[in-house]
């Protein structure tokens, strides 16, 4: 048997702005099908949002996206801030997204590609588990944590 596990984000009315984002950085399908696609009437307030994108790579890469419906303000929902304090990770968000590769080489196009409009919790470098290492929270208020798993 087989398991794979999506992560799926919750949009307060930028998923699609999200999901097209994470194409660009990692490549693959994007799929977005809005709350119109699914017969709410047009005209509706809401019914151009997301209610099911994804983007899937064949590097293995998926994340899944959403717009909570009445949501269109702020963060992730769910989001906070994630800070390193006296070498710590201290965060109040319940989620971070883990990206992990092989090589420090195959993860840092991608790491700066996310990095532009982010806040650098930590900067990916080799740290004394992994050859690479690095946090950072994205414009849409994801908190990646990037690592070499070799």
């Amino acid at each position: 048997m087989t398991i794979q596990t999506t992560t799926h984000l919750n949009f307060r009315g930028d998923a699609r702005a999200a999901l097209e984002f994470y194409q660009s950085v990692f490549g693959g399908h994007l799929v977005v099908n809005t709350y119109a696609d699914f017969v709410m009437p047009a005209e509706v307030p809401g019914s151009d949002k997301v209610v099911f994108g994804l983007v899937a790579a064949e590097n293995g890469f998926r994340v899944m996206g959403y717009d909570v419906p009445g949501l269109t303000d702020g963060p992730i929902v769910g989001g906070g801030s994630t800070r390193r304090e006296n070498g710590t990770t201290v965060t109040d968000q319940a989620v971070f997204v883990s990206l992990s590769a092989d090589t420090l080489e195959e993860l840092q196009g991608h790491w700066d590609a996310l990095a532009v409009g982010a806040v650098v919790v930590e900067p990916l470098a080799a740290s004394a588990w992994s050859a690479g290492f690095g946090m950072l929270t994205d414009r849409f208020g994801v908190t990646w944590s990037i690592s070499v798993s070799a």
